[in-house]
């Protein structure tokens, strides 16, 4: 764990201390290394607790969504140079600094074993993207959007410290290891089911459950494009992480908690699906699009089936990795054109035409196309749901339904259609952008040749 963990924390003085010529150079091959050290963890063992010390430990749940974190600060770094070009070195290191600083916090809270600390990093990963969002973001709306990000997470998170309190005065321990051995405590009192409600709530803002979700297009849109990776890719994970270790904890969940989230959840896939139908701004586009596709994983988790949970899994890496590559594709027309509507960007297909190939590819993945981890995971978590009850696949059919026509929708809208009068010259598409297009769908196309590996089953 430290070889990766002290590593991310020397890139701090690497980018406070770069000299101004090497300063991307340096970060981003540091940043490369630490993620191709860390795909040692994928090898999939029998294990529950690999590398076990007192704080942290990663098993199968936890070590595909470590290996994420640790690929994504490179691809981070990657995709902002365009729009830092013109500000002063200074505030060039400051991005680079808050960048860097997620992620061993995003290493801590992933790998936890001990519930003080897992809630702590899970909260301490909300100061730098507010930071990002409220320093870096493209709009005065900015604000606003920061402030609905703190409020929706302080609010929803209060009862979760209350409750791991509570369970630390019950239990006497809060390390999960210890936690398993213990008897459930949580039985089927009205304050039980008030604690595994508070349990599950700051998670299911985190993860966004639709009614809960109104954050999320709003930091999505005015976020530049690390916050949008790194909100889309990783920050929503934590909430499905969190969803699928605290469950397992508490027991059983009571039937009458898995009616309202498993409903509330697919039909929010439904209708956020057909908001995006509707949608002009291509941001809030994929934002919705992510709210839908974490829909299905809340009511994976909630189930808490194998075949749920591996489902739910594959899900959230793929989930990651495509809405990533589709924010930075997004920033590339929005860098060119200086717009996000759709109307706007229509037609770039004959003017950036390898860009339209990346679009075509990401596009595919997200509306899950059969050679991809996405459809194996939608498969594996809808066979979970119709064995629990027939009718979800009615609200799961339709949802599938309307993710491929959406999907279409923006592709036709961005690369089809005339071209508007008032784009008469574009830059061409650098290097850059094709090597970090390249380093986000090779892992999707590698990861179906050996899906164990992200399916947190140990072999």
């Amino acid at each position: 764990m430290l070889k990766i963990l002290l590593p991310t924390i020397m890139l701090l003085p690497t980018a406070l201390l770069s000299p101004q010529k090497l300063l991307w150079t340096n970060t981003t091959t540091h940043s490369l290394l630490i993620a191709a050290i860390s795909l040692h963890w994928l090898l999939p063992t029998y294990y529950p607790h690999k590398n076990l010390t007192q704080w942290m430990s990663t098993d199968q749940i936890s070590s595909s969504l470590l290996v994420l974190s640790c690929w994504l600060l490179p691809l981070m770094i990657l995709a902002s140079q365009n729009h830092l070009q013109h500000e002063p070195l200074i505030r060039k290191r400051t991005f680079i600094t808050t960048l860097i600083t997620v992620q061993p916090l995003l290493l801590l809270a992933f790998s936890a074993t001990e519930l003080m600390l897992f809630y702590i990093t899970f909260e301490a990963t909300l100061i730098p993207t507010l930071i990002l969002i409220t320093r870096w973001g493209s709009q005065p709306e900015r604000l606003s959007a920061g402030i609905y990000l703190l409020f929706y997470t302080l609010i929803s998170s209060l009862p979760l410290l209350v409750t791991i309190l509570y369970l630390h005065t019950h239990i006497g321990t809060l390390h999960l290891t210890m936690l398993k051995l213990s008897h459930p405590t949580l039985t089927t009192s009205w304050t039980d089911l008030l604690l595994s409600l508070a349990l599950l709530m700051a998670f299911m803002v985190k993860a966004p459950l639709y009614g809960l979700h109104l954050w999320l297009p709003k930091a999505h849109v005015e976020a530049p494009i690390a916050g949008s990776m790194l909100l889309a890719a990783l920050l929503l994970k934590l909430g499905g992480y969190g969803i699928m270790r605290l469950t397992l904890l508490i027991g059983p969940l009571p039937s009458h908690l898995h009616y309202p989230f498993l409903t509330l959840a697919l039909w929010g896939a439904l209708m956020t699906s057909s908001i995006c139908l509707r949608q002009t701004d291509l941001k809030s586009l994929i934002a919705y699009s992510s709210v839908s596709h974490m829909g299905l994983v809340i009511a994976a988790s909630i189930l808490q089936t194998h075949w749920s949970f591996s489902g739910a899994m594959i899900l959230m890496i793929s989930h990651g990795l495509t809405s990533s590559m589709l924010f930075c594709l997004a920033n590339t027309t929005y860098e060119r054109t200086h717009s996000r509507i759709l109307l706007l960007t229509r037609g770039l297909q004959p003017l950036l035409p390898l860009m339209a190939t990346w679009w075509l590819l990401a596009n595919l993945t997200n509306m899950a196309l059969p050679p991809t981890t996405n459809l194996m995971a939608e498969l594996t978590i809808m066979i979970a749901l119709f064995n629990w009850s027939a009718l979800t696949i009615i609200l799961t059919g339709i949802a599938t339904l309307l993710t491929a026509s959406y999907t279409l929708f923006m592709l036709l809208m961005t690369q089809r259609g005339t071209l508007p009068t008032h784009i008469t010259s574009l830059q061409n598409s650098s290097t850059r952008e094709h090597l970090l297009m390249t380093l986000h769908i090779t892992p999707l196309l590698l990861l179906i040749l050996k899906p164990e590996m992200i399916s947190g089953i140990p072999l």
